[in-house]
């Protein structure tokens, strides 16, 4: 009795109960739990599976072989297939009962339902090797199944109203003609018993009917850059024969004279021959001229049309070029001209180390510029008879001696003996010939009007004797604010005159 009471207390203890019911559903969680995230307490066979489209697919849709769960998705990554398009990875757990899997055995995302649901079909290969774990199975065009509503988007708009199009002209094609129907499957019968040797005929080895249309795909091929040349010869046929039905009696005198043409043909071709032969070789010489003469056609076109214009001058032209011709050959027929040939040599001869000295000055410096735009502001006085020449007088300071005005002058104007007054500076002789314009590499050194007023330059001067005698300054100036860098490409140049210039001689 006491061992009875006690089993009876056991079994109705409410925590006891509540305690063992909270266990039982947890453990009832945490199974549905991981069965999202794999085969709970079930070895797994991983297999990582390239789809080209993952639409719709999740996490946790199940893996079927033959209908039979045999695993689950377990993890969908994006991934760039081969040739740039982007489609997915699938990481696929597998019951290990299930393998080894042949490594030819294909995956297919098919649609489990109407609402949209996907599983992955496991079709099993024959392959006597196996994929072993994590192995990639590369994506294939046809791992994803069509869906219903890509079924339905081929009825577009577009489709629907030619399917519609469609029906309304088979309907007004039909309609009226039920008698000439009935007179067709009257004579169906007939004509596919007549079709069958026919059938048999284009169906036997011998026919080829095969390359006959392989070579029709050629011919079109062919044709298919010429297409708008027979669209326009067709469209010249259909005139010619328009022209022909509004003179029927004229066809049928030709269809009447045309057996004895053909006679005439019968005798004469075969003596033609020899010359068609000697034609297809022409041709073919001028095939290669024909292509070229397509593209220089529009060439030779405009330049037609603009000789077109210019010939009827070339009559003018010829004229005087004629009398052009005559006197030149007068010219060189007379015994002056060699000598004045000669001249003019001479005369390039003697004038050409001038102009390579003085051209820089020109082209280099811009010296002639610059003299017509300071000539005239020093002529720009304004007086009654017109403009005059500004000029103004500087005498050397009180006490210099041997000035530029000084009788019996012992040496040159220095500046010495000077006093400085405001008005006066003292005065110095600045006598330098033959400035340059460029140095002997072409380079730029304007010295006229480019240093001012110099101390002293005059290596054979007595120390002491500030004058500015020697042709050259030490020393590059440049061009000046509009000349150039150096001596233009192509022109001959010289740094210095002809000959060693004039001395100059000190005491």
């Amino acid at each position: 009795m006491k061992r009875r009471k006690n089993t009876a207390s056991v079994a109705a203890n409410p925590i006891l109960i509540g305690a063992v019911t909270t266990v039982v559903v947890l453990v009832a969680v945490f199974l549905a739990y991981n069965a999202n995230k794999g085969l709970p307490f079930v070895p797994t066979f991983t297999l990582k599976v390239e789809v080209q489209n993952a639409e719709r697919l999740v996490v946790g849709n199940e893996v079927r072989e033959g209908g039979e769960r045999v695993g689950q998705v377990a993890a969908i990554d994006p991934l760039r297939l081969e040739g740039g398009k982007l489609g997915a990875q699938l990481e696929l757990q597998l019951d290990r009962r299930f393998s080894p899997i042949p490594d030819d055995t294909t995956f297919v995302v098919r649609s489990k339902g109407t609402l949209g649901l996907k599983y992955i079909d496991q079709v099993r290969g024959s392959s006597s090797r196996a994929f072993v774990e994590n192995s990639v199975v590369a994506a294939r065009p046809n791992s994803t199944t069509p869906e219903l509503d890509d079924f339905f988007s081929t009825f577009d708009a577009p489709t629907r109203e030619n399917v519609r199009r469609n029906l309304d002209t088979y309907a007004a094609a039909f309609a009226g003609r039920g008698v000439d129907v009935n007179r067709t499957f009257a004579a169906l019968p007939e004509l596919l018993t007549d079709l069958s040797p026919v059938m048999r005929t284009l169906s036997a080895p011998d026919t080829n009917l095969k390359g006959f249309f392989g070579e029709l795909a050629d011919l079109f091929r062919v044709v298919g850059p010429v297409t708008d040349d027979l669209v326009d010869g067709f469209t010249t046929a259909a005139d010619t024969f328009e022209a022909f039905s509004r003179d029927p009696e004229a066809l049928d005198r030709t269809i009447a004279e045309s057996p004895e043409t053909l006679d005439v043909a019968i005798r004469e071709l075969p003596v033609q021959r020899q010359l068609f032969r000697a034609l297809a070789q022409i041709g073919d010489e001028t095939t290669a001229a024909a292509a070229a003469l397509r593209t220089s056609a529009p060439v030779v076109s405009r330049a037609l049309a603009a000789g077109t214009g210019v010939l009827p001058e070339t009559v003018e032209l010829s004229d005087d070029l004629r009398r052009n011709l005559t006197a030149l050959g007068s010219l060189g027929r007379s015994p002056l001209a060699n000598l004045t040939l000669g001249g003019l040599r001479s005369t390039a001869q003697t004038t050409n180390p001038s102009l390579q000295y003085l051209g820089p000055h020109v082209t280099v410096c811009n010296y002639f510029n610059y003299f017509w735009t300071f000539f005239a502001d020093h002529l720009s006085e304004r007086v009654p008879s017109g403009t005059l020449q500004r000029i103004e007088v500087k005498e050397v300071p009180p006490g210099q001696t041997n000035g530029q005005s000084s009788f019996g002058a012992t040496r040159p104007s220095d500046g010495t003996g000077a006093v400085l007054t405001a008005m006066a500076d003292p005065a110095a002789l600045h006598a330098q010939p033959y400035g340059r314009a460029v140095n002997e590499q072409g380079a730029a050194d304007c010295e006229q009007g480019q240093r001012g007023y110099l101390n002293r330059v005059a290596k054979n001067a007595p120390p002491g004797l500030n004058v500015a005698v020697d042709p050259r300054t030490p020393g590059d100036q440049g061009p000046t604010f509009t000349g150039k860098p150096r001596v233009p490409a192509g022109q001959t140049f010289s740094a210095e005159p002809a000959g060693k210039g004039p001395k100059v001689n000190l005491p």
